[in-house]
């Protein structure tokens, strides 16, 4: 019987170091399962791109201020190879010669407008994004400026998290907006808008999928993914939440205390929950980011939990995954990380707090949307 070849700890093309998990390189994108090439194939070391950082220090996989980073994948046939130079992208937007994956659109993601700033960055160690946000302000039903952000992160674990991550946001996105203008609550919007995307990603699965645990092969598993969303109206935040995926309240005046806002749905809140293990030795075992709710045709019961606040001062909403608050885990972490004027550059605050996870290792992806409280005068746009 003959022995599967070991698992290589380096990668053959830019020696990035490798995970045992890994079936792709997180510095440079080469397929791990691919037959690995004869000496001299890979092309030229140099030409292995490392992420490149913009003005305000922050790592870069596509051009800042929002410009989309390149090509929809119906784009990539026929164009040659930005990596190696020498061979053509395929329909998936491989290099048929290296490997390498080629740049794609939501590699690195940036909006802005009146209310709100949010930025998604692929990080240092995945070969594709499967963050996805969605953010606008609007004119709600008594004529105010009402702020709406949408983040969601796809589950690794399952099927096509890419996709159920986009489906999320543009369904909750989709159905906030439309209610909010028409004059629906925003607890009740916020409630009815978690239901509508998790019926978006439970529409992903395929036709006659039994539902799995998500401890499964990745593809036995239907598509899933955690949200989260945020609501500014008024002096009112309404926040609402499924996964761990989190929101936090952080002051201008940083003398007063910051805030989480949600809790997660994982195994270790509930040991926390419990009483069984303290929050520091909780969040430190190999379990602690097992979900233990989400959206998609594997889940149980979906059940969104949502929160309203009215804050005293001003301040800025936080709105991330965990590829952030890996790196910033408690309302004080966050603060620290959270520039003091936040709330007249969230851009630049997002941007600042992507680059705060890149540097410390990037192990996933990372998305932030910042929201100005109370909702910033229309027209004004941060340097």
């Amino acid at each position: 019987m003959s022995q599967l070849p070991p698992q290589p700890t380096a990668c053959p093309a830019c020696h990035e170091p490798l995970e045992p998990a890994d079936n792709f390189c997180g510095g440079c994108g080469a397929d791990l399962s691919a037959v690995p090439l004869a000496p001299g194939e890979a092309g030229p070391a140099g030409a292995w791109r490392q992420p490149e950082r913009g003005e305000d220090g922050a790592h870069r996989t596509a051009p800042a201020a929002g410009v989309p980073a390149q090509q929809a994948p119906g784009a990539w046939p026929g164009r040659g190879c930005r990596a190696c130079r020498s061979g053509m992208i395929d329909k998936d937007g491989y290099c048929e010669h290296c490997g390498h994956a080629q740049p794609r659109e939501r590699d690195h993601m940036e909006h802005e407008s009146a209310g709100v700033a949010a930025v998604s960055d692929r990080g240092l160690r995945h070969h594709r994004n499967e963050d996805a946000f969605a953010a606008s302000t609007i004119e709600a039903a008594d004529g105010g400026p009402t702020v709406v952000a949408v983040v969601s992160d796809g589950v690794s674990s399952a099927a096509r998290p890419d996709e159920a991550s986009a489906a999320a946001v543009a369904a909750a996105h989709e159905l906030l907006v439309g209610a909010l203008a028409q004059g629906t609550a925003p607890r009740e919007a916020t409630h009815q808008a978690v239901l509508r995307a998790a019926e978006a990603v439970a529409d992903l699965a395929a036709p006659g999928h039994e539902p799995r645990e998500h401890d499964r092969p990745r593809q036995e598993n239907a598509p899933a993914c955690t949200i989260v969303s945020a609501v500014v109206t008024g002096d009112l935040l309404t926040v609402g939440w499924v996964g761990d995926s989190r929101a936090y309240w952080v002051p201008d005046d940083r003398t007063t205390q910051p805030a989480r806002l949600t809790e997660d749905d994982s195994w270790a809140a509930q040991m926390v929950a419990a009483g069984l293990m303290s929050e520091a030795e909780a969040y430190a075992d190999e379990r602690a980011h097992a979900i233990t709710g989400w959206l998609g045709a594997d889940a149980y019961e979906v059940v969104p939990h949502t929160a309203s606040y009215h804050p005293d001062r001003p301040g800025v909403v936080i709105v991330c995954t965990d590829g952030l608050w890996n790196y910033a885990e408690s309302a004080e972490q966050m603060a620290a990380v959270v520039p003091p004027d936040a709330r007249t550059r969230p851009l630049h605050c997002a941007r600042r707090l992507v680059n705060h996870a890149l540097d410390g290792g990037g192990h996933d992806n990372v998305t932030v949307a910042v929201l100005p409280f109370p909702v910033r005068p229309e027209g004004a746009v941060s340097a």
